[in-house]
């Protein structure tokens, strides 16, 4: 009998965080991490533990990363919008997973070498942009779903405007003291609280102008 090759280790901590959704999983086993992560870091990614991408972030670990993108329950068809690009790890799954995606970062840095790190996977259908990512990204919107990769004390009136009817929202909610993984629908410009996943801890989301 075929012994059948050992799962891929980010893959086994997805299962192992309960990810269930074969396209999620998928998405991870074909995404390098190593592309996404400075040469020193490289020796970790095949750990499931967040690594310092600079600008005083970090790429989460990708058990969380799979769990957040699972609760959106994409069909491959949604525009979707993520806030906080980093250097691309999350955005390059988002493209296995959605039609379009656009993803706003406030780093000029750290965009440009998302832009670089998605062009060497050969991502074609992810949008990177540097701005305030409070405010979205207006000139695509509506969205079906929208992923905020930063904590807030309250999701922004923009993000909110920008989200079709009946689309999701994922954003780790609360204070600096830690925060909720919360899921959001919108039903007539509001949005209403769907399911609270995981406690999280994730760095601030800044306005332009905080």
């Amino acid at each position: 009998m075929r012994r059948r090759s050992p799962e891929p280790a980010l893959v086994a901590a997805a299962r192992a965080a309960g990810v269930t959704d074969p396209r999620v999983l998928e998405a991870v086993a074909a995404v390098p991490r190593a592309a996404f992560v400075s040469r020193s870091a490289r020796r970790h990614v095949d750990e499931d533990r967040p690594i310092p991408i600079g600008e005083q972030q970090t790429t989460s670990q990708p058990s969380l990363i799979a769990s957040m993108l699972a609760s959106l329950h994409l069909d491959g068809h949604e525009r979707v919008l993520e806030v906080g690009t980093g250097t691309g790890y999350e955005a390059a799954l988002l493209s296995h997973l959605a039609a379009e995606v656009h993803t706003v970062e406030r780093y000029a840095s750290l965009a440009q070498q998302a832009r670089e790190n998605l062009a060497e996977v050969g991502c074609t259908n992810v949008h990177v942009h540097v701005g305030d990512g409070t405010q979205g990204w207006p000139p695509a919107a509506p969205f079906e779903a929208i992923i905020v990769a930063a904590a807030t004390s309250q999701v922004p009136q923009p993000l909110v405007d920008q989200l079709a009817d009946g689309g999701r929202l994922l954003a780790p909610v609360g204070g600096s003291g830690g925060q909720e993984l919360i899921r959001y629908v919108a039903r007539d410009g509001q949005l209403h609280e769907d399911r609270r996943i995981v406690p999280v801890r994730f760095v601030p989301l800044v306005p332009e102008r905080g």
